[in-house]
């Protein structure tokens, strides 16, 4: 998918999609649009198949928009990079996103029986845990999958849980604040977390689900293709040895604050498995990316040389990846198993 000609809702780029399908089993991408002046969108399209290959998208309209005060600022807008997980227990496709508002990215999340229309149930409120010895919602954070069925939480207890990514330095929000990090974490690059609900309360009321609690660390960078940073990509994956999650490095140079687009920078995807009885264990993970940047699109666009991979789908038995290409197009690849 590629931005289309003339339109303004998609001149700066097309990119980060989500995906789902609807009750009669059609494929729909979740493309985040980017109009000029970097404000996001969130669109439908339904993906187009050539003999059993995703080649293509119809475009459907646009089914979320910085319509809410806190996902907007005075020089700024923006709902971006969804993630989409279908949640049978709950009977909902659950979105989450990055509202761009005035205080920088937050994570919020939003809720869909059709992946139309599309019901806010707010930004994500994170429990105060004494032990961290710091409040969550201090922090920007992005990169928020949820899983797609309940698993063993802290306690033993079944609850849904999401990946998220908080961002410890403040400089940006506040020049000279600096870094601040959680009780016990020494690294402060951003890296990968993990927050529950219980079940029985989402179940209850889906709105529980932004309001997650006993926050634990999963993974920081450990390789020189994620050196800078690391983050959940589409919504983790069952399989036989535990849940697959695909994520994203990033190594090369920050040159600014991290709300600029970045231009020497490199963004490559690798791979994780989590313990399927404790899914804040990382089992395995990849030591070489899976996929790095290397064709024109992917080396050349908005911020240069990423593969961004945000959602997988099956389709006649083979697993698709759909992923952004340098923040201006979205590819898709087959996720093949040689092991």
């Amino acid at each position: 998918m590629s931005p289309s000609p003339g339109d303004p809702m998609e001149a700066e780029g097309v990119l980060n999609p989500a995906s789902g399908r609807t009750e009669d089993g059609t494929l729909y991408l979740l493309p985040r649009l980017v109009a000029e002046g970097n404000v996001s969108r969130v669109g439908l399209a339904e993906v187009t198949l050539t003999d059993g290959v995703p080649t293509g998208v119809d475009r459907r309209g646009v089914v979320l928009a910085p319509d809410e005060g806190w996902e907007r600022g005075m020089n700024n807008a923006g709902v971006e990079d969804p993630r989409v997980t279908w949640i049978a227990s709950l009977g909902h496709h659950v979105m989450s996103y990055v509202a761009y508002g005035p205080l920088g990215p937050r994570a919020a999340l939003a809720v869909s029986t059709d992946l139309r229309e599309w019901h806010r149930i707010g930004p994500l409120r994170f429990e105060y845990q004494p032990g961290l010895d710091t409040d969550l919602n201090l922090f920007p954070n992005k990169d928020v999958v949820h899983f797609p069925e309940p698993v063993p939480g802290p306690d033993g207890e079944p609850a849904y849980a999401m990946l998220h990514r908080p961002m410890w330095d403040l400089g940006w929000f506040r020049p000279g604040e600096g870094t601040h990090l959680p009780a016990g974490v020494t690294d402060e690059r951003p890296g990968i977390w993990i927050s529950y609900v219980p079940a029985a309360e989402a179940e209850q009321d889906i709105r529980a689900l932004v309001r997650p609690r006993q926050h634990r660390l999963v993974a920081l960078s450990e390789h020189p293709w994620e050196a800078l940073k690391i983050g959940a990509g589409p919504a983790p994956l069952r399989v036989d040895e535990g849940w697959l999650l695909i994520h994203h490095g990033v190594s090369g140079k920050l040159d600014k604050a991290f709300m600029d687009q970045q231009q020497h920078v490199s963004y490559a995807a690798g791979a994780m498995i989590l313990d399927p009885a404790d899914p804040s264990k990382v089992l395995a993970r990849s030591d070489e990316p899976m996929m790095a940047p290397e064709t024109e699109e992917e080396r050349s666009g908005t911020v240069p040389n990423v593969v961004f991979p945000t959602a997988v789908e099956e389709i006649g038995g083979v697993r698709y990846v759909f992923y952004g290409m340098a923040d201006a197009h979205i590819g898709v690849a087959r996720l093949e198993r040689t092991g």
